[in-house]
C-alpha cells in the first residue's frame, strides 16, 4: 500500500526566465525563493555570467528551505550566451557601453529562444508554468508550443504599467503637438516644447508628465514599437506577476483587473529582510552604527544610471550643503578630480560626514539600518520597494524607463517623498540630462528628513507603508495569499 507521501502529487515546478540585467535578475531570484518557501520546485534559466550574479541568493534560499518533498528547492540551469560579437563576459545590461553594444545585446535576447525551447523540450514532465520577463516577448508562443502557461514579469509597479498601457494604446503625445511658429508653415519636431504637459487619460487619478519625461514615438520609434509588442504579448499570457502588494496601489490593481481585464498576482515585496552578518562593503554598516537614528541619507542610482561630471559635482555640493551625514554609492566615476568640488575630498578624508562606496553596496541592509533617515533614488522599482519596505522616505531623481512613473507614485499618490525636479528621459547608454543645482538637492534632502511640517508627514507616511509592506508577505497577508492562490491554480490546471 502506498504511503501518504507517495500518494501526494509532486509539487508544482515553476521555470523562471529573467531578463539579463541586475534589476530583473535579483527580484526573480528572490521571487523563486518565495515560491520555494510555499512548496514549489523552482528552476532559473540563465547564462553563465548571470548565474554567478544570482547564485548567492539561490544558495541562501536553499540553505533556509524547509520543503521535505524536494532535495533542492531552487536550481539554476545555465545556457550559453549567444555569440553576437560582444566581448567575452559581456552578458548583462550593466556591462554595455555603447549603442552598438546595446543593439548586439538585444539581438542576443532574441536568439535565446532556441535554448529556451530546448530546455522545455528536454524537461519531462514539462514545468507547470514559466515566469518569463516581458522583454522575452517571444516566450508566449514558445511556451505555448510545449503546453506551458507563460506568466509575464516586467519588474515594475502596477501604476507604471497602467501608465505605459495608456501611452501605448492612445499615444497621447500626438494629441499634444505644439502649434506651428508664425515663421513657418509646418511644425518642426526639434521645436517641440519639452515642458509641455501630456495627460494620460482613463486612469484612476489625474496623471500628467512633461513631454521630456516620456518616450517620444516620433523620436524613438524603435523603442515605442518594441514596448507595444511587449504589451500585446503580455495580454496574451496566462497572467502577470508583480513585485508589489495590494495595499500599496489598490486603485491600480482594480484598474488592471476590472478596466483592462488582465489577470494579476501581486507577490511582493520579494526582497528578503537583511540577514545578520550581511557583507559590509567598505565598512559602511559599521560606519552607520556610529550615527544617531534617522540622521543619514543614502544615495544610490542603481547599476545602469550614469552621471556627467558636472552632475556629480552638484550632487556632492548638495550633500555638503544639506548638512546631513551620507552614504553615497558611486558607479562609473573613476577620476574624482573631474567632479569633486573644492573641499569635498577633505570632507571625505575626515570620514565623519560621509562615506563613498564604489560599485556594489548592501542596499537592503543599509535601508533597514536605524541610522537611515532618507534615500536619494533614481526610482527604479526594486529600490522604491526596498525603501517602502524599510519605511524610508525618498528624494526622487528619475533618469529613464519606468522611473518617472514611479516618481509620480511615490510623490503624488503615496506622499512618501520629494522630487528634485528631474525632467529628462534618456537612454541609460547615452544619457544627457539637465544639471540640477546643489541647493535644490540639499533642500529636498532636508525636506524628507525634517521632523516638522511636510517632512513629518512624509516620514510618517513612509513608516506606515513599511508596516503594510512587511505584513503583506507574512502568513495571512495579501501577497502571501496571492502566491498560494497562484500555486493552487497551477495545480488545478495540471489536474
Amino acid at each position: 500500500m502506498a504511503s501518504k507521501d507517495e500518494q501526494q502529487p509532486p509539487p508544482p515546478h515553476i521555470l523562471f526566465f529573467p531578463f539579463l540585467a541586475r534589476g530583473h535578475l535579483i527580484p526573480i531570484a528572490d521571487m523563486a525563493a518565495l515560491f520555494a518557501a510555499h512548496g514549489a520546485r523552482c528552476t532559473i534559466l540563465t547564462t553563465p555570467v548571470n548565474a554567478a550574479i544570482i547564485r548567492p541568493a539561490v544558495d541562501r534560499a536553499n540553505a533556509n528551505a524547509n520543503n521535505p518533498r524536494v532535495a533542492i528547492s531552487i536550481s539554476i540551469s545555465v545556457v550559453p550566451f549567444p555569440d553576437v560579437g560582444l566581448p567575452p563576459g559581456v552578458e548583462n545590461g550593466s556591462a554595455l557601453k555603447t549603442p552598438a553594444d546595446r543593439d548586439s545585446f538585444f539581438r542576443a535576447i532574441q536568439l535565446l529562444r532556441d535554448p529556451f525551447d530546448r530546455f522545455l523540450s528536454e524537461t519531462h514532465p514539462a514545468p507547470d508554468a514559466v515566469v518569463a520577463d516581458s522583454h522575452f516577448q517571444w516566450s508566449v508562443d514558445a511556451a505555448a508550443a510545449h503546453g506551458v502557461p507563460r506568466l509575464a514579469f516586467l519588474g515594475t509597479s502596477m501604476f507604471a504599467r497602467a501608465c505605459t498601457d495608456v501611452m501605448l494604446r492612445t499615444n497621447p503625445m500626438e494629441q499634444h503637438q505644439p502649434p506651428s511658429s508664425s515663421s513657418s508653415s509646418c511644425p518642426d519636431d526639434d521645436d517641440d516644447d519639452p515642458d509641455a504637459m501630456v495627460s494620460l487619460a482613463g486612469l484612476p487619478h489625474r496623471v500628467e508628465l512633461r513631454r521630456s519625461q516620456m518616450v517620444d514615438p516620433r523620436k524613438q520609434p524603435g523603442s515605442f514599437a518594441f514596448f507595444k509588442t511587449v504589451n500585446a504579448e503580455d495580454q496574451r499570457s496566462f497572467g502577470e506577476v508583480f513585485n508589489s502588494f495590494h495595499e500599496l496601489e489598490p486603485d491600480y490593481v482594480e484598474h488592471y483587473q476590472a478596466t483592462l481585464g488582465r489577470r494579476v498576482w501581486l507577490v511582493g515585496p520579494v526582497a528578503p529582510a537583511p540577514a545578520p552578518g550581511a557583507p559590509d562593503a567598505d565598512g559602511c554598516l559599521r560606519w552607520l552604527d556610529s550615527k544617531p537614528a534617522g540622521s543619514v541619507v543614502y544615495v544610490s542610482f542603481g547599476t545602469l544610471s550614469s552621471f556627467a561630471p558636472e552632475e556629480l559635482r552638484e550632487l556632492a555640493r548638495g550633500l555638503d550643503i544639506s548638512g546631513k551625514s551620507f552614504v553615497w554609492v558611486v558607479t562609473g566615476a573613476s577620476d574624482d578630480e573631474q567632479w569633486m568640488p573644492e573641499g569635498f575630498a577633505e570632507l571625505m578624508a575626515r570620514g565623519e560626514r560621509g562615506i563613498i562606496v564604489r560599485g556594489w553596496a548592501p542596499q537592503v541592509a543599509i535601508l533597514n539600518h536605524g541610522a537611515l533617515g532618507g534615500f536619494v533614488t533614481h526610482c527604479g522599482w526594486n529600490s522604491v520597494l526596498e525603501a517602502v519596505s524599510a519605511g524610508v522616505p525618498m528624494v526622487t531623481w528619475p533618469r529613464f524607463g519606468d522611473q518617472f512613473f514611479n516618481e509620480k507614485l511615490v510623490v503624488e499618490m503615496l506622499g512618501a517623498g520629494l522630487s528634485v525636479g528631474a525632467r529628462d528621459y534618456a537612454s541609460f547608454i547615452a544619457e544627457t540630462h539637465r544639471v540640477i543645482d546643489g541647493e535644490v538637492i540639499a533642500a529636498a534632502i532636508r525636506g524628507v528628513m525634517n521632523d516638522v511640517g511636510d517632512g513629518y508627514a512624509i516620514r510618517r507616511k513612509a513608516m506606515e507603508l513599511g508596516v503594510k509592506a512587511r505584513a503583506a508577505v507574512e502568513h495571512g497577508g495579501s501577497s502571501y495569499g496571492d502566491v498560494g492562490r497562484l500555486m493552487e491554480e497551477l495545480m488545478a490546471r495540471r489536474a
